[in-house]
């Protein structure tokens, strides 16, 4: 009986399964499987690799789709939580509309992979394997981990672009004070200075291109500014933009307000190295204990050992 009631669960789920794999792959239109026997009929003609790699990046793209058009059918964010979630993923660089959509996507199939693993390696589990209670319970557990995973991999990926910013948020406010003392506006400085900064931080230019559109626009520059320091999410950027509006707001010369605030961001950066060098002491002293101090008293006490061994032997 126990038997037959996990077979039909299994089977139950595995058609879950084909029907959400089913669910992301209707999504592919008349259009794309026509364009997709081109490429074909044209590779096997002979055309060069540019194709071929245009069609390898366009991948990604597609594979996006089918899981935001998966998320939109079954949303896993709750109405309430969507502003939040946006204003994470635009933290992390992910600004597209449907960015919410593939998160609940990713959520649903990473959740849906990780339990069709738990069903199948649940059997082998030594003495639990064969308790459909507890593989039922481990399958939940996987589903309910997979469903956290995208939330883990986002934290990563803010955490990732908020140090590369702090490290390179000194070089950019001396360009900003550059530019600013060259007579150039707001919006051409910061346009300027995310140019100079596409190649050595590309998410502090992309941050800077967007507030540079965005006052282009005729956007309050206020508005503007502190949507940019909300994204960054850093304290030093809040300072940057509180000096940006004030300077707008009252008039005083911007120049010299940036030129105090980045002196006071290299004294800060100073600071925590100094502190960062500080720690290591600390840090190293557990790592020698247990690597370096045996090896050490082994190269030093192993020759007096054997020669010891060999005294005693002999006797």
């Amino acid at each position: 009986m126990m038997n037959a009631d996990f077979w039909r669960n299994a089977a139950l789920l595995v058609l879950l399964a084909g029907f959400t794999l089913w669910l992301v792959l209707r999504d592919t239109s008349h259009r794309a499987r026509i364009a997709q026997r081109t490429r074909q009929t044209v590779a096997r003609v002979g055309v060069d690799n540019s194709a071929m790699a245009d069609a390898t990046k366009r991948m990604p793209q597609r594979f996006a789709q089918r899981i935001a058009a998966l998320g939109e059918r079954l949303p896993v964010v709750q109405a309430e939580d969507r502003a939040k979630v946006a204003m994470r993923l635009a933290s992390a660089g992910f600004r597209d509309r449907r960015a919410i959509a593939v998160m609940s996507g990713l959520k649903i199939v990473v959740g849906a992979c990780l339990a069709l693993g738990a069903i199948a390696l649940g059997g082998h589990l030594p003495k639990v394997g064969q308790n459909f209670t507890i593989r039922a319970l481990l399958m939940a557990g996987a589903f309910v981990v997979g469903m956290m995973l995208p939330e883990y991999a986002l934290a990563f990926f803010i955490r990732h672009r908020r140090s590369a910013i702090a490290a390179a948020l000194p070089d950019a406010l001396d360009l900003l004070v550059v530019c600013t003392n060259a007579g150039n506006s707001l919006v051409v400085a910061i346009k300027r200075v995310a140019r100079e900064l596409r190649v050595i931080c590309p998410p502090l230019a992309d941050e800077f291109t967007v507030t540079a559109d965005e006052l282009s626009i005729g956007s309050d520059t206020a508005q503007a500014l502190n949507a940019m320091s909300a994204r960054v999410g850093l304290s030093t950027m809040r300072a940057l933009v509180t000096t940006l509006v004030q300077s707008q707001k009252y008039g005083t010369p911007i120049t010299q307000s940036l030129r105090t605030l980045s002196r006071t961001e290299r004294a800060m950066q100073m600071v925590a190295l100094e502190e960062k060098a500080a720690k290591l002491a600390p840090k190293m002293t557990m790592p020698m204990m247990f690597f370096i101090m045996p090896t050490v008293s082994l190269i030093a006490a192993g020759p007096a050992v054997i020669r010891l061994l060999a005294v005693f032997r002999g006797h």
